[in-house]
């Protein structure tokens, strides 16, 4: 296992340097957009968990308007996904360009710094919002026993059109059986899939 986290490590390093290379372009367009639609900063800095629950900030491309989590409770009654995650279709608090980089997943691209500062992988269970940890039964807090990352079962599978204790259930079975081979697959999967825009929203 030991050997395993280091190429893993080495993987994501190299990883995540070429993806900021070759997103570069892909990002400048997407941060100028962000500018011009709306007010307020081009990224996102959300709280999240990390491996063993450690507390760290998630990069994201904001895609909603700034005063997006002050309605978050107004409209927790509309939520469309069983357990403690927060998820509607044509959320009104999205911007127009928000629901472009959604579907497509390109508001994930600033998570590659995340990976360069050994916060995430490119390859993990995503990472959880803390007020939705502390609902958790003891079983899902398992998924937490590895860094979370950019892509996983979940990812590939369906993402939100997938129950929540089944992907709860995908994420610890990944963790139980995480494996170089597994980790490519999942990352050859994830570009048909974010391309599919499957159960993005």
């Amino acid at each position: 296992m030991l050997l395993y986290e280091f190429i893993k490590r080495t993987i994501d390093l190299l990883g995540a340097l070429a993806g900021l290379l070759l997103s570069a372009p892909i990002m400048l367009v997407v941060a100028v957009a962000i500018k011009l639609e709306s007010r307020g900063p081009i990224l996102f800095r959300h709280p999240r968990l990390g491996k063993d629950g450690r507390a760290f900030v998630m990069l994201k491309f904001r895609s909603m308007y700034q005063d997006a989590p002050a309605l978050r409770q107004q409209l927790f009654a509309e939520n469309e996904v069983p357990g403690p995650v927060f998820k509607i279709h044509s959320d009104p608090r999205m911007t127009r360009v928000g629901r472009i980089i959604r579907k497509y997943s390109l508001d994930e691209l600033p998570q590659l710094w995340n990976v360069l500062r050994g916060e995430m992988s490119l390859v993990g269970p995503r990472p959880p919002i803390p007020d939705e940890v502390v609902r958790y039964h003891p079983w899902q807090r398992e998924r937490l026993a590895v860094k979370p990352g950019l892509t996983c079962t979940w990812q590939v599978s369906g993402r939100s059109d997938i129950p929540f204790d089944e992907w709860m259930q995908m994420d610890i079975e990944y963790v139980r059986t995480r494996s170089l081979p597994m980790d490519l697959k999942l990352l050859l999967l994830t570009v048909p899939a974010v391309i599919s825009a499957r159960g993005a929203y």
